[in-house]
């Protein structure tokens, strides 16, 4: 596949912004930036050049606004569509391209979870079969995750090339998974978020937000805490997400997508986390210089100083993880019957079960479920988690003794026949920090 012309449409977002220096940089194309302002796009391009770290790519980013769409698509070998998570936005725009593009081009949309034939079913006929998902992980550079959806449209050989494109020139780790809602790497990960964000309102008054992710920190497996994960990417991506699922899907652990109501109305009152200045977390910034770190209080709906938890089971955890002891730390998670570390164990087999059960719905193979996590969302891929807990314990005893709620719902003996070493090495990911 040869790409020389990339147009990326939505450039001035978070995603589109860090794709275009993806393609400028590792594909080394000339990329149309398109916004809705063009002052922006400009403003946007130091951004891009920073995202990727190449500061030679600048003169392959070229600035444009949407009244020049269809000048740039026709150009371009491919179209990258990075809209809003918004169906009638991109119906709307892959009508427009479709109207633009080269019969020899190719197009993909950067959606999170919507449904790709939809989209490719605003092209003309002739054009469908080469119109792709093409799902990339926040921050590109260094998250390597692409997941490639085909619809029934999609031209096999030219998907083919297309993955080969996306492995060996953009160096993604291309995951092949269905066209369902959110797609395989979301819907594991927003389905531990999202449950995570409803045990803080069930525990508000232990503490809630902070109290749950001092519970399921670093230590556990993953580079930052799920919730203060929702809150960079943002309430209202995390909303779409889930809703996305809730709707549109019916597994046995539907409830856990609903979104809570306090998360609700911090995203009525545009308190959309990171990119907002506020959310769960909200960090003061004084005249002097001084920063205070506080997090909001489900109950009084305040926020408050965060609290510095002391969980013996969790520190005895980061203790044995600063010196390499693993089986030990792993003692100290099963063999402790604190509330914590029940809560905290059984997310992790949660999440074991979870992952494998959405590999088989949504993914091709069972170690999907591992690439997914492991290269979008930098956590223990399940896989690995399952090998890291057989070291002290029987996981599938522990599944079928903990998870009594779910023992009854989805076969685990079936589930779990198919397990097998991950390639991952699980070390990697449970750190001693936070």
């Amino acid at each position: 596949m040869n790409i020389k012309t990339v147009t990326v449409v939505g450039a001035t977002g978070t995603m589109g912004a860090n794709i275009a220096g993806i393609f400028a940089s590792f594909g080394g194309a000339k990329v149309y930036m398109i916004g809705r302002d063009i002052e922006k796009v400009k403003r946007t391009i130091p951004r891009t050049v920073k995202s990727v770290k190449a500061d030679s790519i600048a003169k392959n980013l070229i600035p444009a606004d949407f009244t020049m769409l269809e000048q740039c698509v026709a150009d371009s070998d491919l179209v990258f569509e990075s809209c809003a998570e918004n169906i009638h936005v991109k119906t709307e725009t892959a009508a427009r391209i479709g109207k633009a593009l080269k019969s020899d081009a190719v197009s993909c949309t950067g959606t999170s979870g919507l449904s790709v034939t939809a989209l490719a079913e605003c092209y003309p006929e002739d054009l469908r079969s080469r119109f792709f998902g093409v799902h990339m992980f926040n921050p590109p550079y260094s998250m390597s995750l692409c997941e490639l959806i085909e619809t029934k449209y999609s031209e096999k050989e030219l998907a083919d090339e297309l993955k080969d494109y996306l492995d060996r020139t953009l160096l993604r780790t291309v995951v092949e998974v269905k066209d369902s809602p959110a797609f395989l790497g979301n819907r594991i990960g927003f389905q531990f978020i999202n449950e995570a964000l409803q045990y803080a309102e069930t525990y508000k008054d232990n503490g809630g937000i902070d109290y749950i992710d001092a519970i399921l920190g670093s230590f556990t497996g993953r580079s930052m805490a799920p919730l203060n994960t929702s809150d960079f990417v943002g309430l209202d991506v995390h909303k779409a997400i889930v809703d996305n699922i809730y709707q549109n899907t019916d597994d046995y652990a539907h409830e856990t997508f609903i979104l809570p109501q306090y998360v609700q109305k911090l995203i009525d009152e545009k308190k959309l986390g990171r990119k907002s200045g506020e959310g769960l977390y909200k960090l003061v910034r004084y005249d002097n210089g001084l920063k205070r770190p506080t997090v909001l209080d489900i109950n009084t709906g305040m926020y408050r100083d965060r609290i510095p938890y002391v969980f013996p089971f969790a520190d005895n955890m980061k203790k044995y993880i600063a010196e390499g002891e693993y089986i030990k730390a792993f003692d100290q998670l099963v063999n402790n019957h604190s509330l914590e570390a029940e809560i905290c164990l059984s997310f992790l087999l949660k999440y074991i079960v979870y992952s494998l059960y959405a590999a088989k719905e949504v993914g091709y193979t069972i170690e999907a479920a591992d690439d997914v996590m492991a290269t979008g969302f930098n956590w223990c891929p399940p896989l690995a988690m399952y090998q890291a807990l057989s070291s002290v314990s029987d996981v599938k005893t522990l599944i079928k003794e903990r998870l009594t709620d779910i023992r009854g719902k989805i076969d685990i003996d079936g589930l779990l026949a198919d397990i097998k070493p991950s390639r991952y090495d699980y070390r990697l990911y449970f750190k001693s920090g936070k």
